[in-house]
């Protein structure tokens, strides 16, 4: 469902993405995991089109994201970490803007919406003004309005942020069935629970390259962490060369001073 072949993102002569290959499965919720500055926003900005790439190729579908993008973006729904909404409009006017871009109309646009905005539990506040809202309640918004055209690739940047467990929950739900119909969620996120309860395969980035990809276990056994959890094994696997330097160091002083 998503390939990314040679992908390259460079600012200058920061190379944010560096030549990564990777293939992501029809009715798969992969996790995609990384540091602080390793390259996962900026590949998920490529993978939605919002930013072009240097170099290499984004193919959603078989759609090329460069030769063919309104074809690419209608079939995708994307998940922001922080949710941009225009603050003027109410919550169901947001719901009909979102449609139209869609095609949809106004009243087809709230009947798709209407079963998730009484499972989120803000339909008590969808006549009033989106400035009004809580950041939970526009992040919900935001996840609403991204599956308004059931986009068969739903690309997340750290969809939990603001919400309640129960909501969190109900997101979760929200993934499997969307990957239990045949589509395909790419979801980068820090919280690691997530991603043992609802990822089937994962990939690690560091430094703009993949570092390692697997299902939990695989991945355990990569970095010899077994009988550990996924944040002892994404340590070990993110670790860098200075890390390991420092660490003996530290190991060095501890034991000059015994």
């Amino acid at each position: 469902m998503i390939k990314l072949i040679d992908l390259t993102k460079k600012f200058g002569d920061l190379t944010a993405v560096d030549r990564l290959n990777l293939h992501v499965k029809t009715g798969e919720v992969f996790g995609f995991l990384g540091p602080n500055a390793a390259g996962k926003t900026t590949t998920i900005k490529m993978i939605s089109g919002i930013l072009l790439p240097t170099e290499g190729t984004v193919c959603i579908q078989g759609f090329d994201i460069l030769t063919e993008p309104k074809k690419v973006k209608s079939i995708i729904g994307f998940i922001p970490d922080t949710p941009f909404i225009y603050d003027k409009l109410t919550g169901w006017e947001f719901i009909d803007f979102a449609g139209a871009l869609y095609n949809l109309s106004s009243q087809e646009s709230r009947h798709r919406a209407g079963r998730w905005v009484d499972i989120f539990r803000i339909s008590h506040a969808m006549n009033r003004l989106i400035e009004s809202f809580s950041h939970g309640m526009k992040q919900k918004l935001v996840v609403i309005s991204a599956m308004l055209h059931d986009p068969k690739v739903i690309v997340v940047d750290e969809p939990m942020v603001g919400l309640d467990p129960r909501s969190s929950e109900e997101v979760q739900e929200l993934f499997r069935q969307v990957a239990a119909a045949g589509g395909t969620v790419f979801l980068s996120t820090h919280t690691l629970s997530l991603v043992e309860k609802t990822c089937d395969r994962v990939g690690i980035i560091l430094n703009g390259k993949l570092k390692a990809m697997g299902t939990v276990e695989e991945l355990k056994k990569i970095a010899k962490e077994e009988s550990s959890n996924l944040h002892r094994v994404f340590l070990k696997l993110t670790e860098t060369e200075e890390d390991q330097e420092t660490d003996i160091e530290v190991k060095s002083t501890l034991e000059s001073r015994t």
